[in-house]
């Protein structure tokens, strides 16, 4: 996983795809700890997510990100829901945005749903301002 090449240029364009979105270092932390096993899911993945659904015209990142949101609370996938808030900060959804999609997720999925996933929201933005901060006082 680790080298493209022979690679499919939907799976090149899949992790060129996933590294803007996800960022080097989380993508570079899944691929360090793929095994034989799991090698070929990671390939599903960056090719069938990033690389035709992702990397399609039409619709802008943000607006990716928002629907994704919405679609992980509402089916309780809270890591990955976490994974996509912190992403935002690469795909240009806002807190708003991201309030909105689960006042969405509150009516068509179910207050609990949307509950569960604004708390989430709120640690992982409560960490991403903290990691802010930190790297501002390095600075």
């Amino acid at each position: 996983m680790k080298d493209d090449a022979g690679r499919s240029a939907r799976y090149r364009e899949g992790m060129a795809t996933r590294r803007e979105v996800l960022g080097d270092d989380h993508v570079d932390r899944a691929l360090q700890q793929t095994s034989d096993f799991d090698a070929p899911f990671q390939a599903l993945i960056t090719e069938a997510a990033w690389g035709h659904t992702w990397s399609r015209p039409g619709w802008t990142r943000r607006e990716r990100s928002m629907v994704t949101i919405a679609l992980l609370a509402g089916l309780g996938h809270d890591e990955e829901l976490a994974m996509h808030v912190r992403a935002t900060a690469r795909t240009g959804a806002s807190r708003d945005d991201v309030c909105e999609a689960l006042m969405h997720v509150a009516v068509y999925a179910g207050v609990p749903a949307a509950n569960r996933a604004i708390k989430i929201a709120k640690e992982v933005f409560a960490q991403m301002q903290s990691e802010r901060a930190a790297g501002e006082d390095r600075a």
